[in-house]
């Protein structure tokens, strides 16, 4: 009987635990991914950030060089912000894939410590 629990136990372990363990890693990475929206980011990284006037100008040409001007620097801060947001997306992103391989390691790991604790043991090991 009791081995059954146990074989059972690995069984979903290895199986239906691991399987939940990396649908959830996998729903925590999409909603990262979505949350920086780096495919927005990326589409829209020249375009112009909270512009007041984004219309034609008319009137002399200091007005329309002024309105130049404006534009540009609003497209300027727009890639600098979006290329910050980038770079810390990006980051976070590499960061969480790394932490969720070390999390399925130790999924995969964690029932045979204590055997391999046992085993050491036995033959003496301490740390």
């Amino acid at each position: 009987m009791v081995m059954l629990l146990v074989t059972e136990l690995f069984k979903w372990w290895y199986e239906a635990g691991l399987r939940q363990r990396i649908q959830k890693i996998a729903l925590t990475l999409d909603g990262t991914i979505d949350y920086f929206s780096m495919d927005l980011l990326l589409k829209t990284l020249f375009a112009p950030f909270r512009q007041i006037s984004a219309g034609k100008v008319d009137g002399s040409l200091d007005v329309k060089f002024r309105a130049l001007i404006d534009k540009l620097t609003s497209r300027a801060i727009g890639a600098v912000v979006r290329l910050i947001l980038l770079l810390v997306g990006g980051v976070t992103i590499v960061l969480q894939i790394v932490l969720d391989l070390i999390v399925i390691i130790v999924w995969l790991a964690l029932p045979i410590l204590p055997i391999i604790g046992l085993i050491l043991w036995l033959k003496g090991v301490s740390f």
